[in-house]
């Protein structure tokens, strides 16, 4: 069993509090998504969970992490450039359990994650696999190694549909705990029974921990009511505080204005009023207390917050958005599809969805490179890849406000405040930012610029479960066009109004 005794996290640099007085155990069976906004300090817990060495260069701990002999699989969030340049038979080779597995045991994992045996011994380099191949291969590496408990960060990311159903049946199926990062809603409300929520409250300066021993959806649900009742307990308290304090304060006048007129030739009435003053003064003074002793009013860490402008951004229905016919679709040399036919008009909101390596990115650069130059709209174009569009050292309210005019950086700096940005990442460079909040830039930027074209590939990925409906709302209530790639199943549910299946032989009707 794993077993995590109020763990308290601080960043070195400004003394931030990541978490604070966090607890928690996990046995066989437990499933436990850790959930909250980006820089909350989620992708720190599982690296100090693994190997504390791993957070030390810019964190320090206190608290008890119970893990003496127990074996831990990490699945980092990311490879690093050199991880991905190696062929992946090197990759493998890099993992001891790899290097000691005989065939029964490579059989074994290769079964246990669907991947095809074979892989290990590819001589690709690993960049070249697909999202899926990426994950599979990795966490049969560490399933090699007869992990007690796994620790997965962002395993969900970059993963097709199919894939994802995977996911959700390889979780539900694990024998030995798993702490788990997901921004993937459908597949937190499939697999955790157990939710650590990190949050940071009061404009990022106090932080909440909570553990819930129940699944992601009942999580929200009593969440919700919890703190609706909370609120509606608190407001009746203060209703009723206000009344007591308005009599309170009516008597107090009296008594003050009586003993401000009272004649010095009547003595004892004006001891008759100082002693009753002493009784209204004690009554203020009982209320106060009673104020507080009153319930407190909910707190959440509340939701980004931002609209598109709908007279700028909407889009003339019926009008001709794109009409694009592509013989073949290649990524260098492989052909990736062939007779693409696309064609989109007002205000219709496309999804593509595909397995991994279909060439839905590739499609959809060439998408963008159709639609930013024309004049008669406005189009906008997110990357999957932020770092092609935010380069150099360029901070937020610079992007945001080129011109540099105090009202344009005043309104910079309000919509980054409603983005949850704080005071000094409004002033890093852009291209170091974490990538839920470059991905909020890039939103503020097409929220800005009154697009009426939006091209977008993963618009979700990198917003918090907390996040993500608010954007999935925004773009459902875009009075544009919307063509996107997405394997959030919500999105592609609640926002597209038709979504197409990339396949070799074109785009087709996805059911």
């Amino acid at each position: 069993m794993l077993q995590v005794k109020n763990l308290t996290v601080t960043h070195k640099k400004d003394l931030t509090t990541l978490v604070e007085g966090l607890s928690f155990a996990l046995g066989p069976g437990d499933r436990a998504a850790v959930v909250g906004e980006e820089g909350n300090g989620k992708s720190t817990v599982l690296k100090l969970l693994y190997d504390p060495a791993l957070v030390e260069p810019y964190a320090e701990w206190t608290g008890e992490i119970a893990d003496r002999g127990l074996r831990k699989g990490y699945l980092a969030q990311e490879l690093s450039p050199a991880e991905l340049a190696r062929p992946v038979w090197a990759f493998c080779q890099g993992f001891p359990a790899f290097g000691n597995a005989d065939p029964k045991d490579l059989d074994r994992v290769a079964r246990q994650t669907g991947l095809d045996g074979g892989l290990f011994w590819d001589g690709r380099a690993v960049s070249t696999l697909s999202g899926g191949e990426r994950v599979k291969l990795r966490l049969a590496l560490l399933l090699l190694e007869r992990p007690d408990v796994l620790l997965l960060d962002e395993p969900s990311n970059d993963l097709d549909i199919r894939t994802l159903e995977w996911l959700e049946q390889f979780l539900l199926g694990c024998k030995v705990p798993v702490l788990y990062i997901s921004h993937d809603e459908t597949l937190l409300e499939r697999t955790a029974n157990v939710i650590v929520h990190l949050e940071r409250l009061r404009r990022r300066t106090v932080s909440r921990c909570t553990v819930s021993r129940m699944g992601y959806a009942r999580y929200v649900e009593q969440r919700g009511l919890r703190f609706a009742r909370q609120e509606q307990k608190a407001r009746k308290e203060r209703a009723e505080y206000d009344v007591k304090m308005e009599t309170y304060r009516r008597i107090h006048d009296s008594v003050e204005h009586q003993l401000a007129t009272v004649s010095r030739q009547n003595p004892g009435k004006g001891r008759l009023l100082k002693k009753k003053m002493h009784t209204v003064l004690s009554m203020g003074r009982r209320f106060e207390r009673e104020k507080e002793d009153m319930t407190a009013m909910p707190e959440w860490e509340e939701a980004i917050l931002t609209a598109f402008d709908q007279g700028k951004s909407a889009f003339p229905a019926g009008k001709t958005a794109l009409r694009l016919e592509l013989p073949e679709l290649a990524a260098g040399d492989r052909a990736l599809a062939r007779n693409l036919r696309l064609w989109v008009d007002g205000p219709e909101k496309i999804g593509i969805v595909g397995p991994n390596g279909a060439g839905k990115s590739t499609l959809l650069k060439r998408v963008a490179e159709e639609l930013l130059p024309r004049t008669d709209l406005r189009a906008a174009y997110m990357p999957q890849d932020y770092g092609d569009l935010l380069v150099g050292e360029r901070t937020p309210v610079e992007l945001l406000a080129p011109s540099g005019h105090r009202d344009d950086v005043t309104r910079a700096r309000t919509l980054l405040g409603n983005m949850k940005y704080k005071a000094e990442e409004m002033e890093h460079p852009a291209a170091g930012l974490s990538g839920g909040q470059r991905a909020k830039l890039l939103f503020l930027s097409m929220v800005l610029n009154g697009a009426n074209v939006l091209v977008l590939d993963e618009p979700t990925r990198n917003f918090s479960p907390m996040s993500a409906p608010v954007i999935r709302q925004v773009l459902a209530e875009f009075p544009g066009v919307i063509i996107s790639v997405s394997h959030d199943r919500l999105y592609l549910d609640q926002v597209c109004t038709r979504v197409l299946e990339l396949t070799e032989t074109g785009l087709k009707e996805w059911m």
